[in-house]
């Protein structure tokens, strides 16, 4: 020993060497070991010696396939990766050992070298790795799985959580932390192959303690590899259970009617939507209460909603297998599996068990929309649109009933679906157009104005009339796209025709839709602007249920005499065929109106409807408003209009619907 503690004494460089060292004999006991090793892991050299150091031995070194024979007659240095070691502060880490075999006075000995330079350094990898993995440990339940999804660590915050011991929980499969119904079984088979193709999850879990509880918890799941083809995997978990109650208090309390106890019209599409990617075959039912507003009117707050709970009872007590929402005020929507048959034998039902309030039997029948899926609609949008005009239809025969869709209700709805489906297309590629019919003065024979009429002639579905167009528009919410197309193509228009020197007013068709935008005004005036058009040239044409409607909002008459201001002109559009009212005449900026073609069409047939058609004229020049009759086709039509002192017709007897460059040779 003394000619090897002279060569150590003797070459301090091995106390400088930033790495562990530790020298044993040829039986693997420890004879010396340098500064950095004892600081490292906090040995004393004298004590250490003679003893066998655990973490490079003869059994060490068998365990990782090298015998220690074969250690001590190598002449290369032999490395040892990834040896787990036990550091003086407790902690372990995992490093390269480096043994390299040599002789010293006549004795065989070993030197390994530990490549953990910086351990015991402020600031190191290192450190930094086992600070990380220790605050890790502190702040999230921390969960070790082998390649099989074997549990091979559990820190305390899991057990203390989960209720497992560490006896226990050692060894047990991924499974046992889940439930066993389909969803937790699918939600574990999407977890694993996720890691198991070596990406990185992160989301809500619902999990089990070993009592049976569930709780939530916030998931990010690692997956490791070391050594090769060794894998395991990391779960860092945060308790979220509280949270998730309280949103699930909150969901409840959204999907809930407060006074009915049935789940609303947003838990309706959710299920309904869970129906359908499982699968499912089911009819959507949906029921409305017939002159609802009637009964509401001769009841106070307290019996309408005895009403709607007394009708939710008769509903839980025929229905029992369904799930029933409450769609609306008076409406109610059902999934269910029964038959058409047994859904409209709920009508017998209510009349044998009829709603009594304060002692009095109320009338009450309803009207209702069978549609089944897959076979009649694919999608909770379709199955709402094909219900309301189901009930329509219901109501419009009175009542009472509950109706299936019928071949020409499958027919109507598929085209309405594709009209939808590819308006998109066509607004995309601005595939629709503008045809101007000529609107001409009676009494001068001149033509004053013509009409913007949009044409779209699709591909697949043929011709789409504006009659049929508009309504489908307003309800996608494809008006106001719709609407732009117009604006921005006539003013264009008049544009051109004003370089040419053709001075004629335009008429276009909007949509109250369009006016709730509160800078529809704001476009009118900049479309006119940019194209340099005279604002007295425009005329917009509104329906009598526009200006019903637009009476209580106030922010569309602003609008509307924000444009009249300057200089644009309203008319009234198929004035007769809807809700005429004095008030919105003397309200809204409106300078002429222009009578329905389907009450023109009527004139020379009935007495009676050439005094109302006249009585109409009268009423508008009454008002100092220019008064157009739509749709003249015959020379009687006209003699009679002229008869009647009738300012303008609109019609094929006048000029038909004619393309810009066609009408600029008419006017000719």
């Amino acid at each position: 020993m003394s000619e090897l503690q002279e060569l150590l004494s003797d070459n301090l460089v091995f106390n400088h060497i930033p790495f562990p060292i530790i020298i044993m004999d040829k039986d693997g006991l420890v004879v010396w070991c340098n500064r950095h090793a004892e600081r490292v892991f906090q040995l004393e050299t004298n004590l250490l010696k003679g003893q066998l150091y655990p973490y490079m031995n003869p059994e060490k070194a068998a365990l990782y396939k090298h015998s220690w024979e074969t250690i001590l007659h190598s002449k290369e240095p032999i490395r040892f990766e990834e040896m787990e070691v036990g550091l003086g502060n407790g902690s372990r880490t995992y490093t390269t050992i480096v043994t390299k075999a040599f002789s010293a006075d006549n004795e065989q000995f070993v030197m390994s070298i530990f490549e953990v330079d910086e351990a015991d350094e402020e600031g190191s990898a290192s450190r930094e790795l086992n600070s990380l993995r220790n605050g890790l440990d502190d702040s999230f339940m921390l969960l070790y799985f082998d390649e099989e999804f074997l549990i091979t660590y559990a820190n305390p915050l899991f057990l203390k959580l989960s209720k497992w011991t560490p006896k226990r929980i050692l060894g047990k499969p991924i499974w046992s932390m889940f439930g066993e119904q389909s969803e937790d079984i699918r939600f574990v088979e999407s977890l694993t192959t996720t890691l198991k193709e070596g990406s990185v999850w992160n989301g809500q879990a619902k999990k089990l303690k070993k009592d049976g509880e569930v709780y939530w918890v916030d998931l990010t799941a690692i997956p490791m590899q070391i050594k090769g083809d060794d894998t395991y995997y990391i779960f860092l978990e945060k308790d979220i259970t509280t949270a998730k109650k309280a949103q699930q208090h909150l969901e409840q309390i959204a999907f809930v009617d407060p006074i009915t106890g049935l789940e609303n019209r947003h838990r309706l599409e959710q299920v309904v939507n869970e129906f359908i990617e499982e699968g499912k075959h089911f009819s959507f039912v949906f029921l409305d209460i017939d002159r609802f507003y009637t009964l509401r009117d001769v009841s106070n707050t307290d019996t309408e909603n005895e009403l709607l709970i007394e009708f939710t009872k008769r509903l839980r007590m025929y229905f029992s297998d369904s799930v029933i929402t409450r769609a609306g005020l008076h409406e109610f929507a059902l999934v269910t599996p029964l038959s058409s048959w047994f859904i409209e034998g709920f009508l017998h039902y209510l009349q044998q068990h009829p709603i009594y309030l304060q002692g009095t039997a109320i009338p009450l029948t309803i009207s209702g929309a069978i549609t089944r899926y897959p076979e009649d609609q694919q999608s909770f949008v379709h199955l709402i649109k094909a219900s309301y005009a189901t009930i329509k239809k219901v109501k419009e025969r009175g009542g009472s009933a509950i109706s299936i869709l019928t071949s020409g209700d499958h027919e109507r709805l598929n085209r309405k679906s594709l009209i939808e489906k590819r308006l998109v297309h066509a607004l995309d590629r601005r595939n629709l157009r503008l045809l101007y019919q000529p609107q001409v003065n009676l009494k001068t024979g001149k033509v004053e104005g013509v009409e913007a009429l949009v044409r779209w002639e699709d591909s697949e579905i043929g011709v789409v009339t504006p009659d049929e167009l508009i309504p489908i528009a307003e309800e996608s919410g494809s008006i106001h796209e719709i609407g732009m197309y117009v604006l921005e193509t006539v003013c264009a228009q008049m544009k051109e025709w004003k370089a040419k020197g053709i001075d004629i007013n335009v008429s276009i068709n909007s949509s109250i839709r369009e006016f709730r935008d509160k800078d529809m005004a704001k476009v009118f005036l900049q479309q006119l602007q940019l194209n340099e058009c005279d604002a007295s040239s425009l005329t917009i044409e509104i329906t009598e249920k526009f200006a019903l409607e637009a009476e209580a909002e106030q922010s569309i008459i602003k609008q509307m005499k924000q444009l009249h201001q300057a200089g644009i002109s309203f008319s009234l559009d198929d004035f007769g065929t809807g809700y005429a009212s004095f008030r919105y005449m003397l309200m809204l900026p409106i300078s002429s109106l222009k009578i329905d073609r389907d009450i023109i069409q009527t004139i020379t047939k009935q007495e009676k409807m050439q005094k109302m058609i006249k009585g109409m004229i009268q009423f508008g020049k009454s008002l100092d408003f220019q008064v157009t009759a739509e749709g003249v086709e015959t020379n009687d039509q006209l003699e009679l209009l002229k008869a009647m002192d009738c300012d303008i017709i609109q019609g094929y007897i006048s000029g038909r619907p004619m393309e810009a460059q066609e009408l600029e040779k008419w006017l000719k």
